[in-house]
């Protein structure tokens, strides 16, 4: 039994044969319509709980359909069907929903929510995302990232705006996938040291650079994510506006990268704010094959969890 828990607790060699299956079965699903069932069946007769304390639109049609296409089934609960902690205690309601489904998804707050569910369970857990990272994202990133501009050991992949949980984990997956990082924002929402410590420690360089224009230089990745949560106040809103608004990625940005970079953003996006519409319908867009590769890479995940 293996948990997904994050990019650097997972294996090097266990993600790189995930980036390749996920590639193998995106290829073998080609020209087939959404509804048809995969050739293999890995999940047929495996149940999957879905637990979303946090909204979500792509990490809960992806991880669905990912399970019904290799022939499982799902069981979605909301924070509301849950409250977990509040009721009964995470410990419990590990060992309770491990009698009744094979593999758990959570999508929550809290890290220290993922961790106690995962030591208490009798079943794999997966991080569908948490305030501190957000692993499956940052695969589905390593996969479009390669299926367009070849192996992305070695190459420079900058950072834009707020060092947030997609990017703790897009630094701990430099480390593991060989790949050299910039973060290009201010002082005050710098990624945590441990992170880029992790990072180095691997090999590779990382670089915190506050002029976005010198940060994007040789780029052969730029990302960028929203500068707002929907759970932040409007003064919280208008100060991460003033503190963000020199790294919005435009098309001059873009211009002082590789002419062959690209440029992702994990959706939803607000346009015009951190990225222009520009940059998202350009040429050098691969948003929503960045948001198609979290359905091929999470069903890469899951297979490694359960071990078929």
């Amino acid at each position: 039994m293996n948990h997904f828990l994050d990019i650097h607790t997972t294996d090097a060699t266990a993600l790189r044969g995930m980036i390749d299956q996920a590639r193998a079965m995106k290829e073998a699903r080609k020209g087939l319509p959404k509804g048809t069932p995969d050739a293999e069946q890995p999940l047929a007769n495996h149940m999957v709980a879905l637990i979303f304390e946090k909204p979500s639109t792509r990490t809960r049609v992806s991880f669905d359909v990912g399970v019904r296409q290799m022939g499982g089934q799902t069981l979605v609960l909301s924070g509301n069907d849950m409250q977990l902690g509040h009721g009964e205690s995470i410990a419990d309601t590990a060992r309770v929903l491990s009698r009744y489904v094979d593999m758990i998804m959570i999508r929550t707050f809290e890290e220290s929510i993922l961790h106690e569910l995962a030591e208490y369970a009798d079943v794999p857990v997966i991080n569908g995302l948490t305030n501190t990272s957000h692993p499956c994202q940052v695969m589905a990133d390593v996969m479009t990232f390669e299926e367009h501009n070849g192996p992305i050991k070695g190459k420079k992949v900058v950072w834009t705006g707020d060092g947030n949980n997609t990017c703790a984990s897009l630094i701990h997956a430099a480390g593991q996938f060989g790949f050299d990082f910039t973060f290009a924002g201010p002082e005050a929402l710098d990624p945590d040291p441990e992170l880029i410590a992790f990072a180095r420690s691997k090999g590779v360089t990382v670089t915190i650079e506050r002029d976005a224009e010198v940060a994007v230089q040789g780029a052969d990745l730029v990302i960028a994510d929203t500068w707002v949560s929907m759970h932040d106040s409007q003064s919280t809103r208008q100060r991460r506006h003033n503190q963000l608004k020199a790294y919005q990625v435009n098309d001059h940005l873009m211009a002082q990268a590789k002419p062959d970079a690209l440029f992702m953003h994990c959706l939803p996006a607000h346009r015009e704010e951190e990225v222009t519409s520009q940059v998202m319908d350009g040429p050098q867009s691969v948003i929503f094959d960045e948001a198609e590769n979290r359905l091929h890479a999470q069903k890469a995940v899951m297979r490694w969890c359960l071990g078929i």
